[in-house]
């Protein structure tokens, strides 16, 4: 089984709400997953990001692959670094 870390759509139409979800990739956007991890408000201004970092991390040591949006989101807040630097 194959794992992402994405983003799964919430909201109302025109006011998008995403949750950053581990799912398996055979799974719709917004369809069932494993762990959720954080949420992301694209619409709201400075901290839009509320993400559980540890658990992210242990995610990634496992082999999850960040989608791009996501891998962005990630290096916006150093958590990209910070599994890259323990990497080494």
């Amino acid at each position: 089984m194959a794992v992402k870390i994405r983003l799964a759509r919430g909201g109302a139409k025109k006011k998008p709400f995403y949750q950053i979800v581990v799912a398996d990739e055979r799974c719709p956007r917004d369809g069932r997953y494993v762990e959720n991890l954080g949420q992301y408000d694209p619409r709201k201004d400075g901290e839009q990001v509320n993400l559980n970092t540890e658990r992210t991390l242990a995610w990634l040591n496992k082999g999850a692959q960040p989608s791009q949006t996501v891998l962005s989101l990630l290096r916006q807040n150093g958590v990209w670094s910070t599994f890259k630097g323990g990497n080494k």
